[in-house]
């Protein structure tokens, strides 16, 4: 089980320019404002900025659904068919990210706090 989409990032080209196009969406300045990412946190959703793609490539935006237990939705989601595309890491204060593909290779994020 899930807890929804929670956090969506973003690959820029100018990291400078996006901030300020979501800052005007959003409403807000970012809580997190570093060279590497740029990250707003509203409503009780992530929406992050990532230069150049950053260590996963993106060439898309790529949803991060929130689960309890990040192991067992990935043994979950490649017993049904998905292939891992990144292990889950730890990306900082405890967070575990990982990235899997569906059959046709669309990105499936899974995010556990």
């Amino acid at each position: 089980m899930t807890t929804g989409i929670k956090t969506v990032l973003h690959p820029v080209s100018d990291l400078a320019k996006a901030k300020a196009v979501y800052a005007a969406l959003l409403g807000t300045e970012p809580q997190t404002d570093a060279p590497y990412y740029v990250g707003f946190d509203v409503a009780g959703q992530h929406v992050g900025l990532v230069p150049g793609g950053g260590p996963q490539g993106l060439t898309s935006s790529l949803a991060y659904w929130h689960v309890r237990d990040i192991e067992a939705k990935v043994a979950e989601l490649t017993a049904a068919g998905a292939t891992v595309r990144q292990p889950a890491q730890d990306v900082g204060g405890g967070r575990l990210v990982a990235t899997l593909a569906d059959p046709d290779g669309n990105l499936i994020g899974v995010l556990q706090d």
